[in-house]
């Protein structure tokens, strides 16, 4: 399947260095995905978002410190951004041909520009995240720097290509993000404890238990024991029957502007797997972590206390 956005000639020559440098053989066709991800997040950051807080919900807005302002503009991006990229990954998984003809060969080392576009503009909203969990890690805590991180290193991975397959996969995860923000919005427009933000709360905890923890972890289970089929394939010539499969599987590249030698198969390099298996698994045990903090923070606001029943919780969260 072919990427709808064409690649600017420029913008790929200026990211052909970084590219060769780092072995990141696609990478320069999906450059201006990246870089236009990036500009439209700032850009509902620091103008849409402010715009349209102070029109719909001037009151409200206005009496929000700086800090809660921030987290309320992050929050519009990650909700833009979690409704388009997972739409766009449905889409491609649903309809690339040649993604779903792909074997453990095609799941390892094949690519297509549609899917190639996927990971190119989640990997402009990593490298977002990664400047505003750097910039302002006093407010989003050191576990969004290290998840921007981790996201972003293995998304960019996808581009020598490698786990091409299993990034759209990844994506979504981001399938519970839409509840995990209407929570905190909910929060901040004083529904805490509100039959929406329980019906929410109810959504949030099923879809990311069913989406980060048991397709994340199945997901996972699955690119492990093709990397392992992989380092144990033909223990005479472990990569060379390799070949034919990579090469197949990318056949799309042809048509992306690729070169050509990005077919031919050399090695797997234990820094690579080491690097993707230990970026995945943190993302992993992350999404457990936070997945038990999400539970506290609704059975915090609708478990009763022994001190006081659930309308008593309700009133002093309001």
């Amino acid at each position: 399947m072919r990427d709808p956005l064409h690649a600017p000639a420029l913008i790929v020559e200026l990211a052909k260095p970084l590219a060769e440098k780092l072995s990141l053989t696609t990478l320069p066709q999906h450059a201006h995905e990246i870089l236009l991800g990036f500009l439209v997040y700032h850009f509902i950051l620091f103008y849409l978002s402010p715009t349209l807080s102070k029109l719909i919900c001037s009151n409200t807005y206005r009496s929000f410190n700086k800090r809660t302002r921030l987290n309320w503009h992050i929050h519009w991006v990650s909700m833009v951004q979690a409704l388009f990229i997972n739409s766009a990954a449905i889409y491609v998984i649903l309809n690339d041909p040649q993604r779903k003809e792909m074997d453990w060969k095609g799941r390892l080392w094949g690519y297509t520009p549609a899917s190639g576009m996927v990971q190119g503009f989640a990997a402009g909203y990593f490298l977002w995240d990664l400047q505003i969990s750097s910039q302002y890690i006093a407010i989003t805590g050191p576990s969004a720097l290290l998840h921007a991180v981790g996201a972003l290193t293995v998304t960019c991975i996808g581009f020598r290509p490698f786990g091409n397959y299993y990034g759209l996969s990844f994506v979504l995860y981001e399938l519970s993000t839409p509840f995990l923000n209407i929570h905190w919005f909910c929060d901040k427009l004083n529904l805490t404890g509100s039959k929406i933000q329980l019906y929410n709360g109810v959504a949030l905890l099923v879809s990311f238990f069913l989406c980060r923890i048991v397709w994340g972890t199945y997901q996972s289970i699955l690119i492990y024991s093709d990397i392992y089929t992989a380092l144990t394939t033909s223990s005479a010539n472990p990569m060379g029957s390799l070949d034919e499969g990579r090469c197949t599987a990318n056949a799309s590249i042809a048509n992306s502007g690729v070169s050509a030698e990005s077919c031919e198969l050399g090695e797997l390099p234990m820094w690579l797997v080491t690097v993707y298996l230990v970026g995945n698994t943190a993302l992993s045990l992350l999404n457990i972590f936070w997945f038990t903090q999400m539970v506290k923070a609704v059975r915090k606001r609708f478990v009763p206390t022994q001190t006081g029943g659930q309308n008593g919780q309700e009133k002093k969260s309001q």
